[in-house]
């Protein structure tokens, strides 16, 4: 009972939370209202100014942003939804957190799996030459074949257990100058992606040490996480400035996993042909062999260390 408890308290917060961001991100000529000349101090809806286009009270929304009600209605949800112009995405995760919040979730969701079964690391090598990998919801690197490690240049020199394409991100060198075309894009992506992630699962230790370590280490990280976006803006075609194999533009793909909770495999391909293509084929070609399959390396490292 504690414990549901808890998590409900917890739930009830990151709704909170998640509101907030919203209002405070939304301007009044967004939603219909005039703004007067005077100085206002918040930087976007009041809280007042959110309630009654909602149809609520003041003392209830002020008491959902705060976490101490953690039960709103649907109708409420939907009319929040309204008023402050959130997209499908984005009510969709408004609705989840409530759900959270309420506990009226009929179980909790399985726990994320990091064992990646045989078969798919024989899928992984018969996508060669088209760089691929297996992560977790957290985004760490799981599997992948020789193309896609060494895709994201100089990954491959941090040890297996520290393989996080967020860490990557946001911590690599290498990093910025590989996505340069379109860096806000690839950052703001991920970590929209990760915040959705957390707000279902708050207290979640994958996440919690991956965000508390990006939070501590980069600020541009902590800007972007409150934001609360929960929607990235997704490319289907990504340009890398490889150091090795020069300039190259690929169509990504990603997609869950069956009976692998919290598992996706990512894809990038070029049209046979083309230079991108080529250039694909060499950086395969010229990845080290011992960049194909590591999970049961990484599992051996991650028990060795704990």
């Amino acid at each position: 009972m504690a414990s549901e408890q808890s998590t409900s308290r917890s739930g009830g917060m990151e709704l909170g939370r998640f509101l907030y961001a919203r209002r405070t991100q939304t301007r009044p000529d967004q939603v219909g209202l005039t703004v007067g000349t005077g100085l206002r101090r918040t930087p976007g809806l009041r809280r007042e100014e959110l309630a009654t286009l909602a149809g609520i009270s003041i003392d209830y929304y002020v008491r959902l942003e705060r976490g101490k009600e953690t039960r709103p209605s649907p109708s409420v949800l939907d009319a929040l939804a309204r008023a402050l112009r959130l997209d499908d995405a984005e009510h969709r995760h408004l609705r989840e957190l409530a759900t959270q919040a309420a506990r009226y979730a009929p179980e909790p969701p399985p726990p994320p799996s990091r064992t990646v079964r045989p078969h798919l690391k024989l899928v992984l090598d018969t996508l060669r030459p088209s760089p691929a990998y297996i992560i977790s919801r957290s985004m760490d690197l799981l599997a992948w074949n020789p193309g896609g490690l060494a895709l994201y240049a100089d990954l491959a020199d941090w040890p297996a257990t520290q393989r996080n394409l967020a860490r990557y991100l946001f911590l690599h060198p290498t990093a910025r100058t590989l996505f340069r075309d379109d860096w806000e894009y690839q950052v703001r992506g991920c970590v929209a992606r990760l915040r959705a992630q957390a707000g279902l699962d708050p207290d979640a230790p994958d996440l919690t040490s991956l965000v508390g370590e990006l939070l501590l280490k980069s600020p541009e990280f902590a800007k972007l996480w409150e934001r609360y976006d929960v929607v990235g803006r997704k490319k289907t075609r990504k340009t890398f400035h490889h150091p090795e194999v020069g300039t190259l533009t690929l169509s990504g793909q990603s997609m869950h996993l069956d009976d692998t909770p919290g598992q996706r495999l990512g894809v990038y391909t070029a049209d046979p042909g083309t230079p991108d293509h080529d250039a694909m084929l060499l950086l395969d070609l010229t990845a080290p062999p011992t960049a194909g399959h590591s999970a049961t390396k990484v599992e051996q490292e991650r028990r060795t260390q704990s």
